[in-house]
């Protein structure tokens, strides 16, 4: 009887496995490696940020899929929020996306390398853009802001999921992370607090709903306030943009978000016989 249940299971597992969409295919590609192009075309480079990501995610890098982010892809981002353009000799940060760690989206950042954009900013700017799975580490061969990795994160995240994240959401979340690398280096506000900053803004917003520039602007002006945090005016009325930007676009967050769920799931690891078989008492 054990035998024959088994075996019907073990049928339906597989019957299972060829329904599920294409993108749960993944499993088996659910890393992905985004490197700067500059660093990718220097072997010394390379190996710098490889053995970052051997050591800090235990992952060999040798079977993980890799993209390469271009200064054109960089400047086709930031040329519609900063005035900054990138040469094929200036992209360093690359990223790591591992869906297969489970929880709640993680990142680690190589914080002797990456100067600017802290963990919990990309945390941050992720989640604007719908993504709450898997952990991501950051790194560069050089000392860099790390603002143009998350082109490459996200960018990954659409190689590993198969899904791809609408335009007005990217523009969206990289413009989160172009604000506030401005706001830290312009204003010298520590990254923790306007961090903190952003992420209690956006949830008062999001909450009721605000879609006001002027009102958003008041609500940041209320916190500075209240937290002795000081920012100029124009830094002010750039983080209300980018914040209403990250609001505006909601409805294609979560619709992005659902699928991702659909394809990652709250535990991505896989089936368990043992475990199924636990389940039902046998």
């Amino acid at each position: 009887m054990r035998k024959s249940l088994i075996g019907i299971l073990l049928l339906s597992i597989v019957i299972i496995g060829i329904a599920l969409p294409i993108g749960f295919s993944a499993q088996s590609n659910s890393k992905v490696i985004s490197y700067g192009e500059t660093t990718y075309n220097n072997q010394e480079y390379k190996s710098i940020v490889d053995n970052f990501f051997n050591q800090q995610s235990g992952v060999d890098v040798k079977n993980v899929e890799s993209k390469i982010i271009t200064a054109g892809e960089v400047n086709k981002v930031a040329s519609k929020f900063t005035q900054k353009t990138y040469t094929s000799d200036q992209i360093f940060s690359s990223a790591l996306v591992d869906l297969s760690d489970q929880g709640n989206i993680k990142v680690t950042v190589d914080k002797s390398k990456i100067t600017t954009i802290t963990a919990d900013m990309y945390i941050s700017a992720l989640k604007s853009a719908g993504i709450n799975h898997g952990h991501v580490y950051v790194t560069s061969p050089i000392t860099a802001t790390g603002e143009s990795a998350l082109t490459g994160i996200m960018n990954s995240y659409e190689a590993a999921t198969d899904v791809t994240i609408p335009e007005n959401v990217k523009q969206a979340a990289n413009n989160e992370i172009y604000t506030e690398s401005e706001v830290v280096q312009k204003d010298n506000v520590s990254a923790q607090d306007l961090n903190k900053l952003v992420d209690d803004v956006k949830v008062t917003v999001q909450n009721n709903n605000i879609t006001d520039h002027r009102t958003i602007v008041n609500i940041i002006e209320n916190y500075t306030v209240n937290n002795n945090i000081h920012l100029s005016n124009s830094s002010i009325e750039n983080l209300a943009t980018s914040i209403g930007g990250v609001q505006s676009v909601q409805g294609d967050v979560k619709n992005y978000s659902n699928q991702v769920t659909q394809i990652v799931g709250d535990n991505a690891s896989g089936f368990s016989l043992d475990g199924i078989l636990s389940k039902l008492g046998l």
